[in-house]
């Protein structure tokens, strides 16, 4: 009598590689494509490689993707030098059922959100834990110049939102454009336009890490039975 096997489990890293394999079907050959910054979409970067000879190359979001997007022979251009992209791939910390995200983990959320401003289509490529019904339960990440710090922290507070300065080595992490990253806790981000809208306007704030405005068009979701897209 044989003993029935129960099904394989895919592990957290095991469901970003199937979605960053999967993101190579949005990828327009002959063009340009945006990429992102982080752990899932180093899995994307690394499957580009298997066709970056049907490719002009990409726009970074990053410092560390262009460096492993180079590593792999992949041409970065300057995203001044680019009128617009067809397809913008990256992940997301956050996501909802309307295709609204929150982003930042990686500290690229300025970047991402220029680049996802020059896309025609933003696909997003996640594994199931970070669809949510609503935005807030990832820490926000809000990337804010220095000297305005306290302040926003202060306005946050007033929201019920509880900040901390990111730190890296003991010191206040320092983005890739010389800033730093004020991570919020406690909120319940209900609407994320009018939220994110509202934050942005506030002195001293570079971006806040909700994504409402450059909200993803498609989600490429790894699950225990593969792959789910969503589109919103």
């Amino acid at each position: 009598m044989s003993t029935p096997t129960s099904p394989t489990v895919l592990t957290q890293d095991e469901l970003k590689t199937l979605v960053g394999q999967a993101a190579l079907q949005y990828v327009v050959p002959g063009e340009i494509v945006g990429v992102g910054t982080g752990s899932t979409v180093n899995k994307f970067i690394d499957a580009l490689a298997s066709m970056k000879d049907q490719i002009k190359g990409a726009v970074s979001s990053s410092v560390a993707s262009t460096e492993r997007l180079q590593a792999l022979g992949i041409k970065v251009f300057d995203s001044n030098a680019v009128d617009k992209l067809s397809v913008y791939i990256d992940g997301a910390d956050e996501i909802d059922g309307a295709g609204n995200m929150v982003k930042g983990g990686g500290a690229a959320l300025t970047r991402e959100k220029i680049v996802a401003a020059q896309s025609a289509k933003f696909v997003c490529i996640a594994d199931e834990s970070k669809l949510v019904q609503t935005l807030g339960k990832f820490p926000l990440p809000v990337e804010v110049i220095p000297m305005a710090t306290q302040r926003v922290i202060a306005q946050f507070a007033a929201k019920g939102g509880v900040g901390k300065v990111r730190q890296k080595d003991g010191k206040p992490l320092v983005t890739d454009n010389g800033q730093w990253i004020v991570d919020v806790t406690g909120l319940q981000i209900t609407d994320p336009l009018a939220f994110e809208a509202e934050v942005s306007q506030w002195p001293g704030v570079v971006t806040v890490g909700v994504f409402a405005y450059q909200r993803a068009q498609v989600c490429l979701l790894g699950t225990a039975g593969g792959v789910k897209t969503l589109t919103f």
